[in-house]
């Protein structure tokens, strides 16, 4: 796997899906990229494209036309397979909703990743621990989600999406099913994660007050992207 500075990018993305007859494109030669540690924002209206985007940076769509590079890898040139390695080794992803699994705990579920890279199982529980600690949840190790609270589980999941050290973390409205005070802790402890690790976050939201604390902030409208500055600029 190549790793020529490990920064994710975009070159004239886009994407259209068919719907019968129709051919509606969604994302329009979409160009950006993000460097390591770089905290990028994208806003938008609901249904403007930003979790398509999010989801094509991920690997977890292919685009029209356009291509995407994960820490040197053109993903458009490689197999499902190395597609699935590439992601568990470079990515991290939040999402709205936790999407923790009911049945296990807090240390269960942040282990997982690191089962699907086979690390031994004594350094993963070594990992999720330690990572856990980090979000404040040390003392919630055997807690199952039905056990914790709202903001608690949003923790547990980025505990886990941090858990395999990623390059990039992929936020889809992270904070978008938490109370404003919630919110803000836990926007709070993405940012603090973020300068500790060294991990670039490109996150999606509709919360301009969250996107003015990114270092760069975008508009997604009507399939093209811009840069949203005086948008970040105008919330402070």
């Amino acid at each position: 796997m190549a790793n020529n500075g490990c920064l994710i990018a975009a070159d004239n993305l886009s994407k259209s899906f068919h719907d019968g007859e129709l051919d509606v494109q969604v994302l329009k030669n979409i160009s950006l990229r993000a460097d390591n540690s770089e905290r990028i924002a994208i806003v938008g209206s609901s249904g403007s494209g930003k979790s398509t985007l999010l989801h094509l940076l991920g690997g977890l769509d292919r685009p029209t036309q356009g291509e995407i590079t994960l820490c040197g890898n053109n993903l458009n040139h490689v197999d499902d397979r190395l597609r699935g390695q590439l992601r568990n080794r470079y990515l991290g992803f939040i999402y709205q909703f936790h999407h923790l699994l009911p049945e296990f705990s807090a240390l269960e579920n942040v282990a997982m990743p690191l089962m699907l890279a086979d690390v031994n199982s004594r350094q993963m529980k070594r990992r999720a621990r330690d990572i856990l600690q980090q979000v404040g949840l040390g003392a919630r190790l055997k807690h199952k989600p039905g056990e914790l609270s709202g903001g608690e589980r949003q923790r547990v999941a980025i505990a886990r999406a941090l858990v395999t050290q990623p390059k990039v973390i992929l936020a889809d409205e992270p904070t978008g099913n938490l109370d404003n005070k919630t919110a803000m802790q836990v926007y709070d402890l993405m940012l603090d994660l973020n300068q500790q690790s060294d991990t670039a976050i490109i996150m999606v939201t509709h919360d301009i007050r969250l996107a003015a604390r990114m270092d760069t902030v975008y508009e997604l409208k009507d399939g093209a992207i811009s840069s949203a500055s005086s948008v970040a600029q105008s919330s402070k």
